[in-house]
Formats: structure tokens, sequence, C-alpha cells
């Protein structure tokens, strides 16, 4: 049996190692291993896929292939409940899937040693030989890096309470998505999104929170608000958290309309969400449409000025920036830097 060249092995292994955003790191990673299961078995009925909890209790997953991302992927019972008990034990589960395949669930796993995703290997049974023994160990190994790597990626980029990206990550990701806008207005491609929105969230009466029930509990709302957010949002939504109870994403989106429905759905989401000790809380939020040649500090302006509208005019609400400055109930914050043109 060939080995598979340890050069090639190498040169994937520090291309992973080269990738700082994490879908672009787990689609090479897919495509290292459909590479070295391909190459190995002279077959191309090797697949792999990575899977990611959406929400628990719906027993949702978003799943990553070689071809795409799928959000809430429908999965037949077998996997969905494999992956749900990889997720629970942290260990490798083996299954026959029919007569001929075979699936391998791997774990991946946080710096808590919380499992965070599992990648899925399946091939047929035929070939389970080749893919036991040296590859096996090959394929662990390569597994090992990567989840090393994730964790030190992590450690830079996360919030340390609530798993989201910090505040020192957002000008990265926000210049990606504009980068993302100017290659979509060139292609003209109506399949991709032709918006692009920031959104501040910020927690109604949090310091009450704080006062009533210690900083402990409110550390938990903010760690649980933070999944709320996670379980209503798409993975390929960038959510921050900026500090004390305020959290930033930004979204793409088919219709400008679509927007305020998500936020709203959203909001409502935290309304009707019983906080254990703390009970009910709500949240308010101002957003802005990002323009192909914004920064992120005039968006950011753009996008408090209609949060603090909505905190001054009742809470539990969303705002729109353009919206207020249209209706005249916002007077226009336009910036050249730091010096205000009047």
């Amino acid at each position: 049996m060939n080995t598979y060249p340890i050069n090639e092995l190498l040169d994937e292994v520090v291309q992973l190692t080269q990738i700082r955003d994490e879908i672009t790191l787990e689609t090479q990673l897919v495509n290292v291993l459909t590479r070295l299961l391909v190459s190995k078995n002279n077959s191309n009925t090797a697949q792999i896929a990575i899977y990611h909890i959406k929400n628990i209790e719906k027993q949702t997953f978003s799943k990553l292939t070689i071809s795409d991302l799928v959000n809430d992927a429908p999965i037949e019972h077998h996997l969905k409940q494999s992956l749900l008990n990889v997720y629970k034990s942290g260990e490798l589960e083996s299954n026959k899937i029919d007569k001929v395949c075979i699936s391998r669930l791997y774990p991946i796993k946080d710096l808590s040693d919380k499992v965070v995703s599992v990648v899925e290997l399946q091939f047929d049974e035929t070939q389970a030989d080749e893919v036991d023994l040296q590859r096996e160990s090959v394929i662990k190994t390569i597994l090992q890096l990567y989840q090393n790597f994730t964790k030190l990626m992590h450690d830079n980029e996360r919030d340390t309470l609530t798993g989201l990206l910090n505040r020192k990550t957002f000008d990265k990701k926000i210049n990606k998505t504009i980068m993302q806008m100017q290659a979509s207005a060139k292609r003209k491609d109506d399949k991709v999104a032709n918006y692009f929105f920031i959104a501040i969230f910020d927690i109604d009466h949090f310091k009450r929170v704080n006062d009533n029930f210690g900083h402990l509990i409110g550390d938990e709302v903010l760690l649980l608000f933070a999944q709320l957010l996670q379980q209503t949002f798409r993975d390929t939504d960038p959510l921050f958290r900026f500090g004390g109870e305020e959290f930033v994403g930004v979204f793409a989106c088919t219709e400008k309309n679509d927007i305020e429905i998500i936020l709203n759905r959203f909001r409502q989401k935290v309304e009707s969400f019983s906080f254990p000790q703390a009970g009910n809380v709500t949240v308010s939020s101002g957003y802005t449409e990002i323009a192909e040649y914004d920064n992120s500090s005039q968006m950011i302006d753009r996008a408090d000025s209609a949060l603090y509208f909505a905190k001054n005019n009742g809470r539990n609400r969303v705002e729109c920036y353009e919206k207020l400055i249209a209706s005249g109930q916002l007077k226009s914050n336009v910036k050249e830097g730091d010096i205000e043109l009047f």
C-alpha cells in the first residue's frame, strides 16, 4: 500500500496553520482529509463533513462539506443520535450506516474540553482496512493538530466568558465583509447577499441584574444571551462581545427588509426567555447598512446612535439609523476620520 507523500502532508498542515478565519480553516481541513482519503483509496466515495450544533433542543446542526456550508442541515436519525452521543461523551464513535457504508465521528474540543464540533468521515466498508492502521494514525494526528491550533485561535480571538469573537478581531472581520461586498458588486452575482448590516445589541437595565443578583448571575445572563445569539443567527454571521453587556453582529441579507425581521425575531426570543435567577430581560438594538467603502468607526457610530435612540425611547426595540435620519428623528452624524464636518 502506498503511503501518503510526507511532503504533501506537511504542506497541507502548514497551510492550515496560516489561516485565521474559522470557516476557511474548517474548509481547508475538509479538503485535506478528502485528498488524503481519496488519494489512498483511489476512490471518490469518501465523504467528509464538519457539524456544529445550532440548537440542542431542536437537534439542528450546521454542516460544512467540501462543496458548501448548509445551515440547519437535515440529518438522518441514526447520524443525529451519533452526533449527540459524541457531543455528550467527547469520544470517537464508529457506526455502520448501511450494508456498505461506515461513518466515523471525531470530536473537536475547545480550551475547556467541551466538544465544539464533530468531524465525520464516511467511506465504503470495503475501504475500511485502507482507512485503518497507518492512515487512521495520520487522520488522528491531523485532527489533533487542528484542534490544538483552533484552541490557540480561540484563546486569542474569543471573549473568555461567552466564547464570541472579541473586540480586537472586529476590524479584521469587518474588512473581510467589505472586501466581500466589493467582490460581489463586481461579479453582480444574484445568488450572493445584496445587503450587509451591522447591529449593536445592549441588554436593557443590565446594571440592575448585577445590583440585584450579583456579578455571578450577571455573568450567567451574559453567557446565556451569547448562546441565544448563536442559536438565532447563522454561523456565517460574525458575532462579537464588545465589553460589558454590549454585543455586535454583522449580517448579510438578500433583501433589505430581512434585517429588521431577524433582529426583531431575536428581540422577541430574548424577551420570552426565562433566565435562571434573573428571570426575564430585554434587549435593545441599533443597526445600520454597511456601505462598500465604509470604515469600522463610521458604521459603529451610526449603529450606536440608533441604539441610543432605542434606549432613550422605551427600550426593548430595534432601530435603524437610516430610517431615523430619513424621518428626522435623528440628526446625521457624518465624520471624516475624527473631524466632524459641519
